[in-house]
C-alpha cells in the first residue's frame, strides 16, 4: 500500500468506544514527540464520574495529553481528549467550544458531531480514524470527512474488540482504509517523513 502524505494534514481525529483507551493508546505510542499535528480523541465516557483517561493516555504516548477547554487554540505537539459529558466542537477561528446539548446514540460526547464539526472547518486537511465500539456513532461522522476528501481509516474489526462501530463505517464509507490497528499508528509515525 502507498504510503500517505502527511503535507497539508491540519489535525486528526480518533473516535471509539468499549474497548477504545487500549487502541487510542496503541496509535499514541507510535507518535513522535514532535508529531506535527494536533490529535482530537473522542471517546465514549461515563459522565459525572471521576476518570483517570488523561493519566492513562499520557502513558501511552510522548505527546502532551489534556482535556479540551472551551475556546481553547488546537495547537501541535498535543492530544486533546473530548471531555465527560460534553460534545466537542470545532469553532472557525479553529478553537474548541463544549456543548452541553442532548446526547446523540445515546452519547455525549458523540463522535459523530466532532467528526461533522471537523469536517466542516478542515476539509480535506484532516484524517478521520474510526475504532473499535459496540454502537455505529461516528460512521455518519466519517462519511462527513469523506465527502469533503479527507483521508480516513477503520480499524479492522477482526482486531477490534466490538466489532460493531468499525463494521458500521465499513458498510457505510466506500474508500476508507481498513487495517489492523498496529498498523494505523505506524503509518502516520512513517508518513511523518514526508512533510518537509
Amino acid at each position: 500500500m502507498k504510503l500517505i502524505n502527511l503535507k497539508g494534514i491540519e489535525i486528526i481525529a480518533i473516535g471509539g468506544s468499549v474497548g477504545g483507551i487500549k487502541a487510542v493508546s496503541e496509535i499514541l505510542k507510535s507518535l513522535p514527540a514532535d508529531f506535527p499535528i494536533p490529535v482530537v480523541i473522542v471517546l465514549h465516557r461515563l459522565r459525572n464520574v471521576p476518570s483517570s483517561l488523561q493519566s492513562v493516555l499520557q502513558h501511552s504516548t510522548k505527546l502532551r495529553v489534556k482535556e479540551a477547554d472551551e475556546k481553547e487554540t488546537i495547537a501541535a505537539p498535543f492530544a486533546y481528549i473530548a471531555p465527560a459529558n460534553y460534545h466537542l466542537l470545532i469553532e472557525a477561528d479553529r478553537t474548541f467550544a463544549l456543548d452541553y446539548s442532548e446526547t446523540v446514540k445515546y452519547s455525549r460526547p458523540s463522535i459523530d458531531l466532532t467528526f461533522e464539526s471537523i469536517a466542516e472547518i478542515y476539509g480535506k486537511a484532516a484524517i478521520g480514524i474510526l475504532l473499535t465500539g459496540a454502537n455505529d456513532d461516528g460512521a455518519n461522522g466519517l462519511s462527513s470527512l469523506r465527502k469533503t476528501g479527507a483521508m480516513c481509516y477503520v480499524q479492522d474489526p477482526d482486531t477490534a474488540f466490538a466489532k460493531t462501530m468499525p463494521q458500521a463505517a465499513i458498510t457505510s464509507n466506500f474508500g476508507c482504509r481498513v487495517m489492523p490497528l498496529a498498523k494505523i499508528g505506524l503509518e502516520l509515525k512513517n508518513a511523518v517523513h514526508q512533510i518537509n
